[in-house]
């Protein structure tokens, strides 16, 4: 008898935890976390970079976390939208491309400016650093940073091909961002701006005529059957990259208990985006692979070519540097430190 009262009051309590709300002791053991991105879930970063994060994560919470993954927009919207998902708090946590909503994070595009680009993990990490030193106070205050990382070397993907400097004048090109659109335009094509998932439709309609994108991702919209010239670039500069981030919602990530903050932030920061940034480098071969057994054409340039490139894109970084004083940005200075800390990583990491 008293045991079936001790039940029934157990029971009691339990559903009135439910009716007011208040948390039971299996809600108190796990926190749901909703993680949204743009990708299909068959893409490098959600399959090799955020999945294996987040398991990581859950593991070092011991089982208190749990990372819910939406996959190419599930939960709505467009790619532009995601940041605003994050600090509104329609989801927990996303993965974007910073470049998505143009002019927005403008400290963060000194990372995309031509040729600033050597080693993608060293860049990264140099990137990392400078979210902790100075982004994250500003540009970022809105939102907890997890993450900042580059992908590798970007590559030019066209249909008719890219053999020199004057093969880029008057085609269309599909750039990721404002600076690498400044680019294009500089280099002499008319570039279209729109995030990555719109690609697909966009060749096949004739809407742009290439696009530039790291080898990486491109078994994911299958570029190598859309168009069969791809332009790489010899030396260890690159012509561009863009920044990506995984950023969380501020409040909900400050009313975290301890405990899962400590598991969060263990996996994250500059462990994550070199992680990421490695996974995203070593996937570049693969991505490049399928072309190469597509025996589509790959052209590399040559240093002079390259050179040729460089001093054509000098335009770009002196009107970056013009918009950044306008803003009350020393961008020279944010130009130095980042050259500066990729060249430090880099050799730290290439002894």
């Amino acid at each position: 008898m008293k045991r079936r009262l001790m039940i029934t009051l157990a029971a009691a309590g339990m559903a009135a935890a439910s009716t007011f709300g208040l948390p039971t002791l299996s809600h108190a053991q796990e926190v749901t976390l909703r993680l949204h991105q743009f990708l299909p879930p068959v893409a490098t970063v959600p399959k090799h970079i955020l999945k294996p994060w987040a398991e990581r994560v859950e593991k070092a919470s011991g089982g208190k976390v749990r990372i819910e993954h939406f996959d190419g927009m599930s939960l709505g919207g467009r790619p532009p939208d995601l940041m605003d998902q994050a600090r509104d708090g329609v989801a927990d946590m996303i993965m974007t491309v910073v470049g998505y909503t143009p002019g927005r994070f403008p400290r963060t595009e000194v990372f995309e400016l031509p040729f600033m680009m050597t080693d993608p993990i060293g860049t990264s990490l140099a990137f990392w650093q400078m979210v902790e030193d100075d982004f994250q106070s500003n540009e970022y205050a809105d939102f907890k940073v997890l993450g900042a990382w580059v992908h590798g070397p970007g590559v030019v993907h066209t249909r008719n091909g890219v053999n020199r400097l004057e093969d880029m004048s008057g085609i269309k090109v599909r750039g990721p961002t404002r600076v690498i659109n400044d680019l294009l335009s500089e280099l002499g094509a008319t570039p279209v701006g729109m995030p990555l998932p719109a690609i697909p439709e966009s060749l096949s309609k004739g809407v742009i005529d290439g696009t530039v994108i790291p080898w990486e991702v491109t078994p994911s919209i299958k570029l190598t059957e859309l168009v069969n010239n791809h332009t790489e670039f010899s030396g260890d500069e690159s012509l561009y990259t863009a920044t990506i981030v995984l950023v969380m919602n501020k409040a909900r990530y400050e009313a975290l208990p301890d405990d899962i903050k400590t598991a969060l932030d263990a996996e994250s920061g500059a462990k994550l985006s070199g992680f990421a940034a490695e996974v995203m480098y070593d996937y570049d071969k693969p991505g490049r692979d399928i072309a190469v057994a597509n025996e589509n054409n790959i052209v590399t340039l040559d240093e002079a070519e390259v050179t040729r490139w460089k001093e054509a894109s000098e335009p770009v970084v002196g009107r970056w540097i013009a918009d950044m004083d306008g803003r009350g940005i020393d961008g020279q200075a944010l130009i130095d430190k980042a050259k500066a800390l990729i060249a430090e990583n880099a050799k730290n990491r290439n002894p």
